[in-house]
Parts: C-alpha cells; structure tokens; sequence
C-alpha cells in the first residue's frame, strides 16, 4: 500500500465524526438527459429527444451531497421559496440524510437550474431565479448561524451571489472567528464576485483563477503575477490560506508564513466541470476537521476535483473513489513548492 493511501486512508476514516454547517445559496438541479439524431427545420439547434430527468441539490445544497456522500454529516442553512422546486430540493436533502433544520422558507422563488444533456454533453442550460432578498430572512440565517457556529467543526460559506450570502453574515462570521478558542470550527468560503469585500477571517478560501484575479486586481498571467494574486488575497482576506483552483493546470496554495504550494491537475478526462468546485470545499472542510494540514486537505481535494470533473452533471465523490484517485500515485500531500 502507497504511503498516500496510508495517509489518505487515516484521514478518511476521520470523515466520519466531522460535522460540518454549509450555509449558502440552495438550488435544485434538473438534469434532462435526451437523445439528438437530428437538427431543428425551425431553427439551427439540435432536437433533442427526451430520454429521462433527474433532481439533485444544487448550489450549496451540492456541497452538502459530498460531504455526506463523504461519510461527513451535514446541517444546511439557506433559503428556499413556497414552490414546488423549493419542496423538492429540501425531500432530497432529507433524503440523503442532511440536517435540514436551518432551511428558511421565502416569498422569492426557489433558484432553479435546468440542463439539458446529449451525448454525455451539456446543449443548453435554462436557469430560473428571482434577486432581491427579505432582510428579515438574513437576520434569520445570521441567528442560525450565530448559535450552530460553535457547536460544529467546521463552517462552509457557499457563496453563488443569490442573496443569502450577506456582508452581514459575512460580518457574524468574521467576528466568531475573531471570539473563537482553538481552531476549530474552521471556517471555509467559496467567493463570488459580489462579496469580495467582505470575506475576512477565514481558515481557507477557494476562488478560482478568474475570481482570484478579478479580487486582487491583478492579472493572471505567469508565475509571478500567480504569486502576487495569492499574497494580495491573503491579506486582503486576512485569511490563513487561499487555495486557488486552475482548471487543467491543477490547485496553488497559499498559506500565512509559508510557500507558494502547486497541486498538479490529476484528471485524466474532462468531460463536465459543473459542481467542482463544491466538491473541492466540501473535501477541505472535511480534510481540516479530520485533522490535515492546508498541505494535506489541498492534495485531498486536488484528487476529488479530478475524480468529478470525469462525470456529466453536478457530480459528488465517494470515500471509494477518492481513495481509489490516491492510488494513481500523482502528486505528494506537500505539493510541490516554490519559494515567494
């Protein structure tokens, strides 16, 4: 047996006893998956023939599905509307055995994505949303939040820009940071765009390159301009470490007193990227909770993102399968390492 695999498998094991708050943006996922033999006489698309569908959580609710799928257990915070697509995605929640009891419900209509696939490709994505938020409803999750914080090993902001992610909340969680003793509960964002001047405190935030880019100001272009962006965030942010995922060129860490950390891309195929990032913050929160260094939950999660990114649809990851992406052998739990 590898010494990844020892390593790997000790902190797997660990999964288990993590608890883990997700607050974010809930969604329901719809997949229609068709058939396509023919182009349209109406107009230049594809005719696509209804084969089947399927609803997953979607959003934050994604999150939730791997850390459970991740043999973690899960409370959910979020808000969902008086409809059909909200009663769903909170059925599938409890379904898989997610804590539901921080789910609000609201005027707003539930956010709803619907993708239609063929061929193991996405043809089209149709997306039903409302903006706007209740404030009463962001007083509500800040009280969750505020009493759940302290009593779970680690907190996960998942932060699509819907709302429910407010400079409000972000403040609570900033300053319970800020209260704590210990490390834990550890606290994880995955920013959008909106909120990048509110995230503070933070033990690991995850942008990707383009985010990282937009939030430090600084063009990605090289090496030297990667290393800048990742001190600026760290400061910026005042966060531990910012962890940065690139697509085909795999994840760089960044950490307070440390080296700039590369996690070369370990996938073999990439057929869908939808839902990898949520992958990728629900196996740094589990990582950090079963005890990892940012060097060890950065390579766990490296391999995890390799592992969904080969699925069609919001994918989640098993301990098997994770396990099994250790085997290959690509990469060390220290990444490789450049100086700053």
């Amino acid at each position: 047996m590898s010494g990844e695999r020892k390593k790997g498998m000790a902190l797997l094991r660990r999964f288990g006893s993590a608890r883990i708050l997700v607050i974010g943006d809930v969604m329901l996922d719809r997949f229609v998956w068709g058939k396509v033999s023919r182009i349209s006489p109406e107009a230049p698309v594809p005719v696509v023939q209804f084969v089947r569908e399927e609803y997953r959580p979607g959003g934050a609710g994604n999150v939730v599905q791997n850390i459970i799928a991740l043999g973690g257990r899960a409370i959910v915070c979020g808000v969902v509307g008086r409809d059909t697509a909200g009663r769903r995605v909170v059925a599938e929640l409890k379904r898989m055995g997610a804590d539901v009891s921080g789910i609000v419900t609201g005027a707003r209509a539930t956010t709803a994505k619907t993708r239609i696939i063929a061929h193991q490709q996405q043809v089209v994505r149709l997306d039903q949303e409302e903006l706007g938020f209740d404030p009463k409803l962001d007083r509500r999750i800040c009280e969750f939040a505020r009493r759940l914080g302290p009593q779970v090993d680690a907190v996960v902001v998942s932060d699509y820009g819907k709302g429910v992610v407010s400079p409000r909340l972000l403040a609570e969680m900033a300053a319970q940071q800020e209260e704590k003793r210990g490390r834990r509960p550890y606290y994880l964002i995955d920013p959008k765009q909106n909120n990048f001047l509110s995230y503070r405190k933070a033990t690991l935030i995850k942008p990707n390159q383009q985010e990282a880019a937009l939030a430090s100001g600084i063009e990605i272009a090289d090496e030297n301009s990667l290393r800048a962006a990742g001190a600026r965030l760290l400061d910026q942010w005042q966060a531990e470490a910012v962890l940065i995922t690139r697509g085909e060129q795999g994840m760089s860490l960044f950490s307070r007193g440390g080296d700039m950390a590369e996690f070369p891309a370990v996938a073999r195929e990439v057929y869908d990227v939808t839902g990898a990032g949520d992958t990728v913050v629900a196996v740094c929160a589990l990582a950090l909770a079963a005890g990892a260094t940012l060097e060890e939950t950065a390579w766990l999660a490296n391999h995890g993102a390799g592992v969904v990114v080969g699925k069609v649809g919001t994918a989640t990851l098993t301990r098997e399968e994770l396990l099994t992406a250790l085997d290959s052998g690509m990469g060390h739990p220290g990444g490789s390492r450049r100086r700053n």
